[in-house]
């Protein structure tokens, strides 16, 4: 569950950088925001992998 608030908080950090981007055309922002993405789709990646081996367990 931990890793699973990791990602809530993180997509809620991205949230400014996200506004920046859209409304207000900021393409530093939008770097970020790319690279958060990525750090999300790595974190998600752990999280199913840990899903799948504590299924594969029970």
């Amino acid at each position: 569950m931990k890793k699973f608030n990791e990602v809530k908080e993180l997509v809620a950090a991205l949230e400014a950088d996200a506004d920046k981007f859209y409304n207000k055309a900021n393409s530093a922002a939008g770097t970020r925001v790319r690279k958060g993405m990525q750090d999300l789709k790595n974190l998600a990646q752990t999280i199913r992998l840990e899903i799948q081996e504590t299924k594969n367990k029970g």
